[in-house]
């Protein structure tokens, strides 16, 4: 079965695991410093958990001891935005392009250097695919 944004919430129910369902359909939040990928920064691409697109770079990765994996750029057309006023603040989500899936946040406060923007993602939002493994 192709996953993308015409699948259901049921087929979704049936593939990911609850956890996933609650972060990636519902636009729960893992606790900080619990994820498996905050701490991995070894070279690779990291993917949608749900659906499989290709989402962000290792080389973007940083950390912004924050406790949460973040980036400072997306792949190009990979992700999507939505004004996010829930929990009485103003932030922008983002969501797989293709599935729909809740990945993070976006904030304005990344490296300067950079883009400065900070991708704060949930780690059961993304696959890594080691670079040595393709």
């Amino acid at each position: 079965m192709k996953k993308d944004k015409h699948t259901t919430e049921e087929q979704w129910s049936q593939i990911l695991t609850p956890k996933q369902y609650y972060v990636l359909r519902q636009k729960g939040t893992e606790r900080p410093f619990t994820g498996e990928h905050n701490n991995n920064f070894n070279k690779g691409t990291y993917h949608c958990a749900a659906c499989g697109q290709i989402l962000f770079d290792s080389n973007t990765k940083f950390d912004a001891h924050c406790g949460w994996p973040s980036f400072d750029k997306a792949i190009e057309g990979s992700v999507e935005y939505i004004r996010d006023l829930s929990h009485g603040m103003i932030r922008t989500e983002v969501i797989c392009s293709n599935c729909h899936s809740h990945l993070g946040h976006v904030f304005p406060d990344g490296p300067k250097e950079t883009t400065g923007d900070r991708y704060c993602m949930n780690s059961i939002s993304l696959k890594f695919i080691p670079a040595n493994s393709k």
